[in-house]
């Protein structure tokens, strides 16, 4: 029954699926909305079923629709490898690499992704960014390759690459009246009031971490998805945080932000460069993976450094 299927349906659909709607799939095709609907209508009737449903201006996915999709999402991939295998026979890196990142690696990534592609003009970019469970989903679903972020998911079977360091500290206003105590305790950060992260976000996990090391549980006074709320509302002297260095290293260059000296900070993790075990990467993928592990490592410096230059008092800030 899906012997008239094309690709072109295919991605389409596969495009309506990760948008949520016709018309953010047409202008992401550069289709009209009725040229959508066209195709996604040609390949529900091929297989005999509804595909999309309506849930007020998005449409959702019916129990077809998704293993419609999971298979596009394998079919489309396994082509895409094809065209790649045959571009290396000639000795040719080319392909698209699908790219996701958790929203606090977007100030790590970018840079490294410039040096890859001027490098290799040749190559396509696909560069998703969402939070830890958006990220997880891509990988499963196959809408990307590789991931970057912290831990390991355990929903999947994944193998993972640190390729930089990933410095994390307690951050104020510099004019922040804790800029100017010598040892700062984990409950002046709560009476000062403490923004973080959202509960399963790598940051929220790393900062309560810190607070179980002393025997303490995390009361933060607000819970914030964004950080780029998180630090307009520090810079403001609304609260102090706990955040990634390398999502700071603008405000620590500017003056908007500094380290708080609070002992045993910043903690140093890893970024890691993650795909799935048993799905074979494409060579564009392989490529850029060996590009991070080889390079990725200076990239790393960045927020610490940044904030090691600003100084406290006359003091300079440790570096991590």
């Amino acid at each position: 029954m899906l012997k008239t299927t094309t690709f072109r349906q295919l991605k389409t659909l596969q495009t309506v699926a990760r948008v949520g709607s016709i018309s953010g799939a047409a202008v992401e095709l550069h289709l009209t909305q009725p040229a959508v609907s066209l195709q996604v209508s040609q390949l529900a009737e091929a297989a005999g079923t509804a595909l999309l449903r309506r849930a007020g201006r998005e449409v959702k996915l019916t129990a077809a629709g998704e293993v419609m999709v999971r298979y596009a999402n394998e079919i489309l991939s396994v082509w895409n490898e094809a065209g790649e295998e045959i571009a290396a026979l000639r000795g040719e890196l080319g392909g698209t690499l699908r790219i996701g990142a958790i929203t606090t690696a977007e100030y790590l990534v970018p840079p490294l992704l410039v040096r890859f592609m001027k490098a290799r003009p040749d190559v396509k970019l696909q560069f998703r960014i969402g939070n830890r469970d958006e990220i997880v989903r891509m990988l499963s679903t196959n809408e990307i390759d590789l991931a970057i972020m912290g831990r390991q998911p355990r929903e999947l079977r994944t193998h993972a690459a640190a390729f930089a360091r990933h410095p994390m500290g307690f951050v104020a206003a510099p004019s922040h009246p804790l800029m100017h105590t010598r040892r700062v305790q984990l409950a002046d950060l709560e009476a000062a009031n403490l923004l973080v992260r959202e509960r399963g976000s790598g940051t929220r996990v790393a900062v309560e971490a810190i607070f179980k090391a002393q025997g303490l549980k995390v009361h933060a006074a607000s819970e914030l998805s964004s950080n780029e709320a998180i630090k307009q509302l520090v810079e403001a002297g609304l609260g102090v945080a706990f955040l990634s260095l390398h999502a700071c290293a603008l405000e620590f260059q500017a003056g908007l932000l500094a380290l708080l000296p609070v002992p045993d900070t910043p903690i140093e993790l890893a970024w890691n460069v993650i795909h799935v075990s048993d799905r074979r990467l494409p060579h564009v993928a392989t490529a850029f993976r060996d590009f991070l592990v080889e390079s990725g490592s200076a990239a790393g410096h960045a927020g610490t450094d940044a904030a090691a230059a600003r100084k406290r008092g006359g003091r300079k800030v440790a570096p991590a």
